[in-house]
């Protein structure tokens, strides 16, 4: 099928044009492929251009000037023309996936057909000629843009045996664009979830957070469950469905349906410009509630701030996450339940909880919880109006003494030295040290020198 498409005409689409014209001028067939052409379709100015070519490697190389050749071994050639870059793919067919992910033998092609037939999902697989204006559609992905399905080109089953990574793409796809999954596809991925685990822990997790930082991360996580995929790439996730809720706290549900609504909450609050370290620590958030469950006068959860962020360092940390990242998670979620206790902290403790590091993200992931559940934003505000009173250099005062005043003052350096500055440092919080003789008579007070 051929349709006229007319698309907006902008600096990338112009670049990414004579791309192809180069190509073509070199005797050689082209056209843009995948999720470019997925987008004009729709009528989405895309953000990138794919193209696909009967050109081989060394042959584009050879059009194209200092190419990025990372993935070359495949057929694809990063090719950087002014401010864009394009990934230029030869037409291919591929034999088999002893791995899973990577074809044992790629054979390059001439017949853009059998390119088009080795994509993943229908939706992807389709063509443009920029040149003549048309869209090119080998595999029905209109007719399943117009249907919002999600649908394998060829058997399902064929095509996640040979990228079992295929499987999450079809759910993040699902979530993106709110379609459906087709039922056959959708049996397959069932059928072979647990193979999910043969794929590398980088891969999974690229791909998770690809699904929880787009447009409607809640349908993402109802996906991820509905396929079964959840419980083998976060099983702490998956334990959360069907755990209740005190309902005067929570009357949206278990803690699962919390978190995908949490999920959609920070999506909306930041616009989708979220951090991934944010964005886990709202998944996360609640990960120790279903060991820490009790019910007796209510239902509880108490230390569940404590072990989640436990939990939280060993899921991440499986996830090949870097350390940075878990130290900024785990705090999220260790950290989350504090705001409750904002109105009846002493100075220095407030002082101390707002001057946290990332502390913006602790804020965000406070609101979207609140927003998730009982709606009540108090302590929100009431943290937002002391961000406006208290000067920056007040949450982070510089001590007015060190260790080298300590030992000029007679104090021999040890285990003393922290609890002095510490001391010293909530009292400067509090408002009572202002100069460095009243800080000195505040130690040596506190801290009796040892005759």
């Amino acid at each position: 099928m051929r349709i006229k498409l007319n698309p907006v005409h902008d600096d990338l689409f112009q670049v990414a044009k004579d791309t192809v014209g180069l190509l073509r001028g070199s005797g050689h067939k082209a056209f843009f492929v995948g999720g470019c052409v997925r987008d004009l379709a729709m009528h989405i100015n895309p953000k990138e251009y794919d193209i696909s070519t009967s050109a081989n490697p060394h042959e584009v190389m050879k059009i194209f000037p200092n190419p990025v050749t990372v993935g070359v071994n495949f057929g694809v050639v990063i090719v950087l023309r002014d401010r864009f870059k394009f990934e230029v793919a030869t037409f291919r067919r591929e034999e088999s996936y002893s791995d899973g992910r990577h074809p044992d033998n790629v054979i390059y092609s001439n017949d853009e057909t059998e390119d088009v037939l080795r994509r993943d999902f229908t939706i992807n697989g389709m063509l443009y000629d920029p040149f003549s204006e048309e869209l090119i559609d080998y595999t029905g992905g209109l007719n399943d843009i117009k249907e919002e399905t999600i649908k394998t080109i060829g058997n399902p089953n064929e095509r996640f045996k040979e990228d079992k990574l295929r499987m999450l793409r079809a759910v993040r796809f699902g979530a993106q664009l709110d379609y459906e999954i087709e039922e056959t596809t959708l049996g397959a991925i069932k059928e072979m979830a647990s193979s999910i685990l043969h794929v590398s822990a980088e891969r999974i997790r690229d791909e998770i957070l690809k699904i929880i930082t787009q447009e409607q991360p809640g349908k993402g996580l109802r996906l991820l469950r509905e396929t079964g995929l959840l419980k083998y790439i976060l099983p702490d996730v998956d334990r959360m469905h069907g755990v209740p809720q005190p309902p005067n706290f929570h009357p949206e549900g278990d803690v699962f349906n919390h978190t995908c609504l949490i999920m959609d909450k920070l999506y909306e609050i930041t616009n989708g410009k979220q951090s991934p370290e944010l964005t886990m620590g709202a998944l996360l958030h609640d990960v120790g509630k279903p060991d820490t469950y009790t019910e007796s006068d209510r239902i509880r959860f108490n230390g569940h701030d404590r072990i989640g962020a436990e939990i939280s360092r060993r899921i991440c940390k499986g996830l090949k996450l870097s350390n940075k990242q878990i130290a900024i998670i785990a705090s999220l979620v260790r950290e989350h339940l504090k705001f409750k206790d904002v109105f009846n902290m002493r100075e220095s403790t407030l002082k101390r909880f707002l001057g946290m590091p990332n502390f913006e993200d602790h804020l965000k992931l406070h609101l979207a919880d609140c927003l998730a559940s009982h709606g009540l934003t108090e302590a929100y505000e009431f943290v937002i109006k002391k961000l406006g009173e208290i000067k920056i250099e007040e949450l982070k005062p510089k001590l007015l003494l060190n260790g080298f005043d300590l030992i000029e003052m007679g104090y021999t350096p040890g285990p003393i030295f922290s609890k002095i500055l510490d001391s010293l440092e909530e009292a400067q919080l509090e408002g009572t040290l202002k100069i460095k003789d009243d800080a000195k008579r505040f130690v040596l007070s506190n801290f009796p020198l040892q005759k």
